[in-house]
């Protein structure tokens, strides 16, 4: 148990957005996928910057969730 003790909250937010980008592609609704790996990219900007602003992990991670929130308004006028 001592792991758990030793986890910052930087840890934990990529923890968070590794598991919601995981758990999205087990969607079978193209909707409900981009939804969830949507909130995985945010989350995955956050850690970026609790990180000390690592640019990589930022743009990447702030394009694919422009992507997906782009699909998801046009799926929704469709």
């Amino acid at each position: 148990m001592e792991f758990l003790q030793t986890i910052t909250l930087t840890d934990w937010v990529g923890y968070l957005a590794s598991i919601l980008v995981l758990v999205s592609f087990l969607m079978k609704d193209i909707k409900k996928l981009r939804a969830i790996n949507s909130i995985g990219c945010f989350a995955f900007v956050i850690y970026g910057i609790l990180l000390g602003w690592s640019y990589p992990i930022i743009i990447t991670n702030a394009a694919i969730f422009g992507i997906n929130v782009t699909a998801i308004f046009k799926a929704t006028k469709n």
